[in-house]
Parts: C-alpha cells; structure tokens; sequence
C-alpha cells in the first residue's frame, strides 16, 4: 500500500489510531484498519508494533504529552492552595472534556499491558508543578492530599468510563474535594455530631452512588 510522503510510517500508525480513538473509541481500534489508514502494511504496523496494547498506550502517549500535559505551567505568585491546585487539575481535564473518548482510551489503556508507562509519564510531567504548589506544607498533610486526590480521580475517571458519570462532572466533584481539603471542615463536624442520633434529613442513600441501586437496595428509612 502506498505511504504518504514525507511522513514516516511510525507517525502515520499513530495518526490513524488517534483518528480512530477521537471519532470512534477505544474498540474501533483494529490492526488491519489501522493499517489501511495509515496507507502501509498489516506487516508494518506488526514490526512497530508488536501488539495492540503497545500501539495504543504509545498513542494516548502521544495524545497526552501533546495535549493534557502540553500547557503545564506553574501557578501565578500570590494564589491560594485551593486555586493552585484545580488551576493544575482544569489544566489537565480541560483536553479530556473536549475529548472524552481519549479519557476513555487513557484508562482502558492504563488499565492494560503497559499502562504503568502512562503513569510515569504523568509523574514525570505534573510532579515538579505540583511540587511548587505544595512547597512548605507538613508532609503529613502532603502525603493525606496525594492518597485523597489519586484515589478519587482514578475512581471519577473509572465511573465515566463505566458510563455512570458524565464527564462534565468529573472537575467539579474534584473542585468539592479540593475544597474539603483545604478549608477548616471542624465546623460541618461539630454540627453533624450534634445531629446524629436522630432529625431529619441525614445520609442520602445515593450519595454512595455508583454503589447503591435503588430498585435492589432495601429500604433505608
């Protein structure tokens, strides 16, 4: 088949699997498409790349270090804790919205063979801003922020790919966390404690959503 000029057949592979994650998703991914899109051989894109799992984590590689983590900058002097970091998560998100299915494909991806290749890279380009952001805090409360932030991404991004959370939802219920984090909660306590026991109100059975089904789950009142 016929390459187009002045393009290497690497970059072509990539380009088609990139067109084919951003139009049509993760499973659309075929090798023998891939291929005629790319305008080489099955065999090519075998000597690149030896299975399916390689060739799309090099791509959402590709994809993130060209559009995710292209425009990390440090924050501007003078902001708060709170600002720094959504500043950092929005610049990080903002690309996925616009984008979802490539959302999908990084976690599927992740999820797969190779996928700890997309989580050194994600160190190794959000660590140093987030180094700045975080300078001179306890590192017990350092160490608390990355465990709560980690886990509750990777779950917000795990339910938008199962299909139980629009991806538009995803930066404000990390906004809510942030904000948890870094604001005195000791008042919120204090009342809760006062109210327990009884009132009206209280614990909504779908706040432990994805968990809770309400056509299965038994009465809570």
């Amino acid at each position: 088949m016929p390459r187009q000029k002045g393009t290497d057949p690497s970059t072509q592979v990539i380009d088609a699997v990139l067109e084919l994650l951003t139009a049509h998703g993760y499973d659309e991914v075929q090798l023998r498409e891939v291929a005629r899109r790319a305008h080489v051989s099955l065999a090519t894109v075998y000597k690149l790349f030896p299975t399916r799992d390689e060739l799309i984590v090099t791509a959402v590689e590709q994809w993130m270090a060209s559009n995710t983590y292209a425009d990390l900058t440090p924050p501007p002097p003078g902001g708060t804790l709170r600002e720094s970091l959504m500043g950092l998560c929005r610049t990080v998100f903002e690309p996925w919205e616009r984008h979802p299915r490539m959302l999908e494909a990084y976690h599927r991806a992740r999820s797969g063979p190779g996928g700890h290749r997309l989580d050194t890279q994600g160190v190794t380009a959000v660590f140093p801003i987030a180094r700045d952001v975080l300078a001179g805090a306890d590192p017990v409360y350092l160490a608390d922020v990355a465990l709560i932030l980690t886990n509750v991404t990777y779950t917000l991004i795990g339910r938008f790919a199962e299909g139980t959370l629009a991806i538009t939802e995803i930066l404000p219920a990390i906004e809510r966390v942030i904000f948890r984090l870094t604001t005195d909660n000791e008042p919120d306590a204090r009342a809760a404690g006062r109210a327990s026991g009884g009132g009206e109100g209280g614990l909504d059975p779908s706040l432990a959503a994805p968990f809770y089904h309400p056509d299965t789950a038994p009465d809570p009142g």
